[in-house]
Formats: structure tokens, sequence, C-alpha cells
């Protein structure tokens, strides 16, 4: 196929570069997983080390170790075997493997409840599901169907009743309702994005991300074959979405990823094809998205394929993966939100970075490195934005996203 899917299959074929029992900080090269069956032996900790629940900031030392969890491709050559469970330092940045959580078949992204126990995945495959993990224990509790096809991105609702999905492969958007215990129920709606009609290049809809505004009422749909982010309104009690609005990048940008400002009034957008980001001004009482003019990426390096944003805490920097370029370009966030500065990039120690995330207290950046099998972690100097490389980048197969809690 042509277009925005070719290029993602090919990065998730080209990806695999790194075996599966590669080395960890902890300087073993055991991988071992168990079976794919659903149960509690679904991690595999070397011994005397047990996945516990993610402990709160307000009541954990600052110097304790934090879970941190990574995605990757488990149905490609070279990648791994599930969720890689690990730790962090959230001083020195240190990896530590602890574990593999199996029986999530392809889980390239990842998400967290609110109440912090329960991770969630998407099952990136032409038969497209989602999975919901016990933290506690790495006990599988079971996978729904999204109805469409390789799923790329979860969220969880802040109210913690909702899962969101995305599927790449079928345009398509679904929720699900979440149990008390965690767990997923049939999805409780489904819908595909039929118009506008696919970009320069695009064969069809492709929905990259679901996630829900500040504000908590509405829900943004950003899809890449169609140029545009749809804006729905979600049915607390019914789990419905309803279209509100629609914001529509220029032709063939390919909208890949959005992240909001703290401050809720404007986000950010990464546009893959063009290689672009643009400054989004956001209207809570309507849920209407308007998307201002692009602007560069940093890049120096063609083709460049702009993956995902991620916002400080505080609102003040904001930093963009550049696949290709293999760069983390740095933002300075101006006017309360409203304009973006581009300060420099450095670079990632890494190969396709297509995954950025910041530590909760804004002090640690990972970039997951999918083609050089690798995550890099950068200190991040809360005063300049500056990133400073912590240590060398940890190995795990094909990693696509790395959750630090």
């Amino acid at each position: 196929m042509s277009g925005g899917w070719s290029r993602r299959r090919f990065a998730a074929v080209t990806g695999a570069v790194v075996g599966a029992g590669v080395v960890g900080c902890s300087g073993e090269t055991r991988e071992t997983a168990v079976s794919g069956e659903q149960g509690p032996a679904a991690v595999d900790p070397p011994p005397n080390t047990t996945p516990t629940p993610a402990p709160t900031p307000s009541t954990t030392p600052a110097t304790d170790p934090r879970p941190l969890y990574i995605g990757t491709y488990t149905s490609r050559d070279g990648g791994g075997k599930g969720v890689r469970v690990a730790s962090y330092h959230p001083v020195t940045g240190e990896i530590t493997t602890a574990g593999v959580v199996t029986g999530v078949p392809d889980p390239s992204f990842l998400a967290v409840h609110p109440d912090g126990r329960t991770l969630y995945t998407a099952n990136e495959r032409e038969r497209g599901a989602v999975s919901a993990v016990r933290i506690a224990d790495g006990k599988v509790l079971g996978s729904r169907g999204t109805g469409g096809r390789y799923p790329c991105h979860v969220s969880v609702h802040p109210n913690g009743r909702w899962l969101l999905s995305a599927d790449y492969g079928s345009g398509s958007v679904a929720v699900h309702p979440i149990g008390a215990d965690g767990a997923l129920g049939e999805r409780a709606h489904s819908l595909t994005h039929g118009s506008p009609a696919p970009g320069p290049g695009q064969e069809g809809p492709h929905a990259h991300q679901m996630v829900t505004a500040p504000d908590g009422r509405h829900v943004l749909a950003v899809d890449l074959g169609t140029d545009t982010v749809y804006s729905y309104r979600l049915d607390d009690s019914a789990g419905t979405l309803t279209e509100v609005s629609r914001a529509n990048t220029r032709k063939g940008a390919g909208p890949r990823h959005l992240v909001f400002h703290p401050a809720g009034r404007h986000a950010y957008l990464a546009n893959e094809v063009d290689d672009t980001v643009a400054v989004c001004a956001y209207d809570a009482s309507s849920g209407r998205l308007t998307i201002g003019e692009p602007q560069p990426t940093g890049s120096r390096k063609n083709p460049n394929y702009p993956a995902q944003l991620a916002v400080t805490p505080d609102g003040a920097y904001a930093f963009l993966a550049n696949r290709g370029d293999d760069t983390l370009a740095r933002y300075g966030v101006e006017a309360d939100g409203a304009r973006l500065r581009l300060l420099g990039t450095v670079a990632v120690a890494g190969d396709f970075p297509r995954h950025v995330s910041l530590s909760p207290d804004g002090r640690l950046l990972f970039a997951s490195n999918q083609h050089s099998g690798t995550v890099s972690v950068f200190h991040v100097d809360p005063a300049s934005g500056t990133l400073r490389p912590a240590g060398e980048p940890y190995p795990s197969p094909m990693a696509v996203c790395a959750l630090p809690l």
C-alpha cells in the first residue's frame, strides 16, 4: 500500500535489528517469557524481583526507584516478548530490568489508569484489540476487540471509566468501559472516519491518537490519513461519541499526535508527513480546535517524520521526537502556551525515536528508539529545558513506547 500505511509497516519491519535476550543495565541477558496464557504467571521477573503497584509521588522519597513500562512489537524479527517491566532511578535516570509481561501481542502503545493499578496496551495487529494488565502481579485481565485494524494508541479518560483507542489501519476509534477491577468490557461505541477524503498519498483514514482534552468533556481524534483532528463529546454514562467539530490541517500534513499545554487553552500538533509542528488554540466550551501555521521541527535530514511532542508539567518547554533526523527538538513555550520557539536540537543517541515521555516531575525524558532497540534517557534542566544524556541508552528490543510512572 502507499502513503502513511506503507511508511508505518516499513518502520515496523525495518526496526527488527535487535534480538531478544539483550543485555540490560543489570548485566543480565535473560528475557525469558512464559506462555501467552492469561494469569498470574504472565510476568517472568528475575529471582527475588516482583513488580509492585506504582508508588505515589506524595509518599515516595525522591530517590526510590520508579516503575517503567516499555512497549514493543512481538510479531517482528528482533522484537520483544511482551511489555518490558523495568524501573528507573528518578535522580540518575538509570534503568533496571524487572521482567516481562507476556500474553499481550504487539503492545505498541501503553497507558495507565489514574489509580495506578492497571496498565492498558494497544495490540497492534490486523485484528485489533486492547488489553488490561494488573500492575500488582502482572496478571493479564483480558483483551477486547476494537472492531478495527492495527490499533496504535490508547488513553484512559481522566474519570477512569473509559478506555479510548485509535485504529491506524482502518481509521476507526473505539470506547471500552473499564470495570472496578480495571478489566475491560466490550466496546461501548466505535466509528470510522469516513470524511473528508484521504489526503495526498493516503488510501484511506488512519486514526493515530485518541486523547481527552483537559476539560474532560471532549475527546480529540487525530487522523493522519484525512489530515483532520476530530472533536467528540463523550457521553459519560453510555460511552458514546458525538462529533462536535473538525479541524483540518493543510493537505498532506499527516497529523500524528497532539499534546495539550497544562493550562488547557492550547495544544501542539506533530505533523508526520510534511515534517512540521503547529500550535493549536482550543475552546473548552465547544471542543473546537483551531490549527495554526506550520512550524519547523529543526530537522536537517530528509526524510524526517516527527513522531510525538511532550510538554513539561510546568508548561515551560516542549520536546519533539524526530525520526529520520534522530534528534530531539527543544521548544520554549511562550505567551501562556500560545507560541512555540525552537531552541535547538540534540542527538537522541539512537535510531528512529518513535515515542517520547517525561517522568511525572518532568526532570527526566525517555526516548524510545525503534530501530536501534534502545531507550535514551535525558536529564531536563527545569530552568532552561536543556537536555543532558543520563548515561548510555538502555537496550530493549524494538522499543516503541516507554511509560514512566
